[in-house]
């Protein structure tokens, strides 16, 4: 959060986190599967990602993105390890954002 970078945003009822201009993490609070924290990054990455990360899988719906279910005891320990890999410049981490389209007028 100190990284002057940081954004917070809301996201289809979530958090949005973005660092340097990528889209990093969502962080959802709601029924399975949109809770826990879901990890954006590029299917190239997926599989690294997974075997350093316990617990971390492809997200059941939104397969593009990764996630850690809030459910597991260790949930705090390995999101902590992934925001740690994130502010130390992992490049696995974060997909830049779409352009949105400007929205028409009534």
């Amino acid at each position: 959060m100190e990284d002057p970078s940081y954004i917070d945003r809301a996201w289809f009822g979530c958090r949005a986190i973005y660092l340097h201009g990528k889209l990093m993490l969502v962080l959802c609070s709601d029924e399975e599967p949109w809770n826990g924290l879901l990890i954006a990054t590029e299917h190239r990455f997926h599989e690294s990602i997974m075997e350093d990360f316990d617990c971390v899988v492809q997200h059941p719906v939104l397969k593009k993105w990764l996630y850690l279910a809030e459910a597991p005891e260790d949930f705090e320990s390995v999101s902590s390890e992934i925001v740690e890999a994130i502010s130390t410049g992992d490049q696995r981490f974060g997909v830049e954002p779409k352009e949105r389209k400007p929205k028409k007028k009534s």
